[in-house]
């Protein structure tokens, strides 16, 4: 079959303006609570869009570790590419695509540094082996081999064999502080619904866009 041919028709469900919740927080809770409930596979999965110094887009998926009205919240490496991104230009997108349920919801915002007493409190929370990869891996970095991460691993799982493993001092996190929301219900003859939250004057105006 050619990739021409490769369609389906979107039929899970309708979006209309009098089931929208006035506060995109809200209702993107309502969509994430259904998300997890339907067993997808990694629900909080978001594909996370930066701009380089030379104005090139790039995109990586990362995991969405919570949120509330201030914004979205994700971790990573601060010597990562992303970080680097985000250093030079805070503007960014994350779009989350739940294609089992022919959503998708796209949010668009200014991502600000999360504070170590935050990033302290969820790096306790992550496996030990999450821990120690932090430590294992400069990410971004060009590397040798498999082998030479494994190796670094299995240092840091000496050198931190008792106690509790530190918080790294490069490691750290983002909160995505959102402008502007879209979202996304796919429908039959690709009519899909499509509706957008822009926050102006200090409130959120919802506007339907044709698909």
């Amino acid at each position: 079959m050619s990739l021409e041919d490769n369609r389906r028709e979107y039929q899970y469900g309708r979006l209309t303006s009098d089931s929208l919740h006035s506060s995109p927080f809200e209702q993107f809770n309502v969509w994430m609570d259904q998300a997890v409930d339907s067993s997808l596979s990694d629900p909080t999965a978001m594909c996370l869009a930066t701009v380089d110094e030379e104005g090139k887009p790039w995109q990586r998926t990362v995991l969405l570790k919570g949120f509330d009205v201030k914004g979205f919240m994700f971790y990573t490496n601060l010597g990562s590419r992303k970080a680097h991104h985000i250093a030079e230009n805070p503007n960014v997108s994350l779009i989350f695509p739940w294609m089992r349920l022919d959503r998708q919801v796209i949010i668009g915002g200014k991502a600000e540094k999360l504070t170590k007493t935050e990033v302290l409190k969820y790096f306790l929370k992550r496996p030990r082996g999450s821990q120690l990869a932090a430590w294992a891996s400069k990410q971004s970095s060009r590397i040798t081999s498999r082998q030479a991460l494994e190796a670094q691993f299995i240092q840091m799982k000496q050198k931190y064999a008792e106690g509790e493993v530190p918080l790294p001092d490069f490691w750290g996190g983002y909160r995505v502080a959102p402008s502007e929301f879209e979202f996304w219900q796919g429908g039959e003859s690709r009519l899909h619904d499509r509706f957008q939250y822009l926050f102006k004057d200090n409130s959120w105006v919802i506007s339907r866009l044709a698909p």
